[in-house]
């Protein structure tokens, strides 16, 4: 039994499929997903009886080129089919009941039967004539069968999509608004294809004054000496040439400029999508990845439309004006000039479902290849103190080896299919010159007519050469949305629902109640915690790694939300804040702050952005970290490189706080933010907070219990709160403070 299933999109970890087998049947639907998901390395299956539509995830242990095999042997279990499954027969299941499209269904083999008898008749009974007009139907047929299966099996509907509409192919998906730039490309390009094959004809009667003494079709014009008509289809051939030339250049410029506005438009709304990305889930994303998609990915969408999808439309705007001119003109011959149309097309349908898995496989080595690439270089002061370059570079050869080995079965199997598409095309147009020639010999079709047509199937069959090149660029187009289209399937930050937030108006009080949290897959780091930090004061929070302590900073700036209870600022549940208004009224200095490309000033002026040059020197004299700034040769036009690379990194936590500072809000966090500096550093910090926790809020998270000796009241936490107090007091009580002063500093507990 053969099982009707395809591929339509192959993403490293993902793949979608159209399965005839469960389309209308929802019991078959449900028995296939299931099926699916208890094969080991399977993560997730659904099917949509309504689509036909089958998603299968799957993780490293199974390989991308062997989903089809698991999920056509899935589909043979479910059929209850031993020889397609590799097993024992399945159990016989209940049909069932067919929906009322499947009526419809059955009547499509017997109008096929009977278009096949009346054919068959026509074939035997009718004229020459008839037989190759029918010859000639049944090549447009199958043509038309095969584009139509293709297009209804690239439709990229999501799984779930019920109803009329629900199936809209990628393709207008990745146009978009710029549908009046695509009519516009679109319209030059058909211009200028009449305008090729204008020439073409024009050429052919020039051959037919050179051979005969004359074209009549020119007679009728007044030219009717072959000199006139010479000189006249030299001007007409000057006029042709003029007119390919500039609508070639016009539309090649539109759809070019087409290419670029989808890729930026589409760059654009990714790239805006995903800064507004829930931190989970950014984080929880390959960087590598991320901007593979933002980047290559992105661009293949653009490139789709900059070059083949204009080869498509010149493509079909050939057949539209050739296949009527011929059956008008030269019927005898029209079916073996069109005879490689529905041959080619199969072909490289064919060939595009085969090269599916192995793009995703090259795809997938190439990005572990760029990660390794990245990782080697970023980790350069560990591979040499390790002296491990060899090492190294032995792990990139296996990958690249890897990579290669796989682009190269992948590029086999294109060149493959484009030597095989210009066989085809080959034979067909020494069949018309044969066929045709014995025509003219025999006197039923007339030379006049063949001699201009005889080149004109040349220009087409041509670009029919190129259709495997258009098809694997069509199937990377794809697979490039799917991932675009998966980065922008994460959800974004649900905004508050309480209103904007006045930031002059903060006063800073923060107030935990019952506050459980956990991490996905890992235990709680918080369990019904309770605690307030007054406005206006100096909190810190320390305690031992994995206690909670810098997941209290991201509840309150809402990287994450509580599973359990509520974090208040002033009163007010921080989930029905505005995001934006609530980060903007708090300051964040991370443990390893992150500094840009670009000069210092820049960076202290990060958010920002309209602060004078007074304002930037002010805030790093506060942050004490002018002194270090001026003395650098360009001041604070230096610029520092990617991450800071130039500074030390008690510099660089300098400078992250003279951006705190600048911003000037109504609270701080201040995480670890003197664990990796000196005592020098850590004393400039210790002065700095003294004098900018005035009137604000300060939370501060250390594990250098030094930094916090001065704070107005100090939580230990262990996923909660241990132990609370000022420094004295919390000496005072003999417990896990005193423990880790005694361990730092060396002073006795009392």
């Amino acid at each position: 039994m053969e099982v009707d299933a395809r591929p339509r999109s192959v993403t490293p970890g993902r793949q979608r499929w159209h399965v005839e087998r469960v389309l209308g049947r929802p019991r078959a639907a449900e028995v296939l997903a299931a099926a699916l998901r208890r094969i080991p390395g399977i993560t997730e299956a659904q099917a949509n009886p309504v689509t036909g539509g089958v998603l299968v995830r799957h993780d490293a242990r199974v390989h991308a080129t062997d989903v089809g095999h698991i999920v056509r042997r899935a589909i043979a279990l479910i059929a209850g089919d031993p020889t397609e499954a590799g097993g024992r027969p399945a159990p016989a299941r209940p049909a069932a009941p067919a929906p009322r499209a499947d009526h419809g269904l059955a009547v499509r083999p017997v109008l096929a039967v009977g278009g096949g008898v009346a054919a068959g008749i026509a074939l035997i009974k009718g004229s020459a004539l008839t037989r190759q007009l029918v010859a000639v139907g049944g090549v447009a047929a199958a043509s038309a069968a095969v584009l139509r299966k293709a297009w209804h099996g690239t439709v990229d509907a999501p799984q779930d999509a019920v109803g009329p509409g629900a199936e809209r192919h990628a393709l207008l998906e990745i146009v978009g608004p710029h549908r009046r730039r695509l009519y516009r490309a679109g319209a030059l390009s058909v211009a200028c294809q009449v305008s090729e094959l204008a020439l073409g004809t024009l050429l052919g009667w020039t051959g037919l004054v050179l051979i005969k003494g004359q074209a009549a079709p020119l007679v009728g014009l007044g030219l009717t000496t072959a000199s006139a008509q010479l000189f006249g289809l030299a001007g007409m051939v000057a006029a042709a040439c003029a007119a390919v030339a500039g609508l070639s250049y016009a539309s090649n410029l539109q759809w070019r400029r087409l290419g670029q506005d989808i890729e930026h438009d589409w760059r654009g709304r990714t790239y805006r999508h995903v800064q507004h990305l829930e931190l989970g889930h950014l984080e929880g994303e390959r960087t590598s990845r991320v901007a593979g998609a933002l980047t290559d990915d992105v661009g293949q969408l653009g490139a789709f439309f900059a070059g083949p999808a204009n080869e498509v439309l010149q493509l079909g705007t050939s057949l539209a004006l050739l296949v009527p001119a011929f059956l008008l003109l030269a019927p005898q011959i029209a079916w073996i000039a069109f005879l490689p149309i529905p041959i080619v097309a199969w072909l490289s349908l064919r060939h595009q479902d085969k090269a599916a898995a192995d793009y995703a496989d090259t795809g997938e080595r190439r990005a572990r290849l760029g990660s390794q690439v990245i990782n080697s270089l970023e980790a350069g002061a560990t591979v040499k103190s390790f002296c491990t370059e060899d090492y190294e570079a032995e792990r990139i050869d296996e990958l690249s080896e890897a990579a290669q080995e796989s682009s190269r079965r992948t590029d086999r199997s294109t060149l493959r299919h484009a030597e095989t598409v210009r066989a085809c095309t080959t034979a067909s147009m020494a069949g018309t010159l044969l066929i045709g020639g014995r025509s003219v010999l025999n006197g039923t079709l007339r030379f006049e007519v063949f001699s201009p047509l005889i080149g004109l199937p040349q220009m087409l069959l041509m670009r029919m050469s190129r259709l495997g090149g258009i098809v694997d660029q069509y199937q990377r187009t794809l697979a490039s949305y799917d991932r675009v289209q998966r980065l922008r399937a994460l959800p974004v930050e649900a905004d508050g629902t309480g209103g904007t937030v006045d930031v002059g108006q903060v006063r800073g009080e923060i107030a935990l109640h019952q506050v459980s949290f956990a991490y996905p897959g890992r235990p709680p780091a918080l369990e019904n915690l309770s605690m307030t930090i007054p406005a206006g004061q100096v909190t810190a929070l320390v305690g031992a790694t994995g206690s909670g302590k810098t997941t209290i900073a991201r509840l309150l700036m809402r990287f994450q939300d509580t599973d359990f209870g509520s974090v208040l600022l002033d009163g007010r549940d921080v989930r029905e804040l505005s995001r934006h208004d609530l980060r903007h009224a708090i300051g964040f200095v991370a443990q390893d702050p992150f500094l840009f490309d670009g000069t210092i000033a820049d960076n202290i002026r990060y958010g920002s952005f309209g602060s004078s040059d007074e304002a930037v020197v002010q805030a790093a004299m506060s942050a004490e970290a002018h002194s270090f700034v001026a003395a650098l040769p360009d001041g604070y036009d230096t610029v520092i490189g990617e991450r800071g690379a130039a500074l030390s990194g008690g510099q660089r936590q300098r400078i992250a706080l003279a951006r705190a500072i600048l911003k000037d809000p109504p609270v701080v966090i201040l995480d670890e933010a003197t664990s990796a500096v000196d005592n020098e550093t850590e004393a400039a910090i210790q002065r700095t907070m003294r004098l900018f926790a005035a009137d604000r809020t300060m939370l501060i998270i250390a594990h250098r219990l030094s930094t916090v000796r001065q704070a107005d009241r100090i939580y230990v936490m262990d996923k909660g709160v241990a132990e609370q107090g000022t420094h004295d007091e919390l000496l005072a009580q003999h417990g896990l403070y005193a423990a880790l002063w005694r361990l730092q500093a060396g002073e006795p507990a009392a």
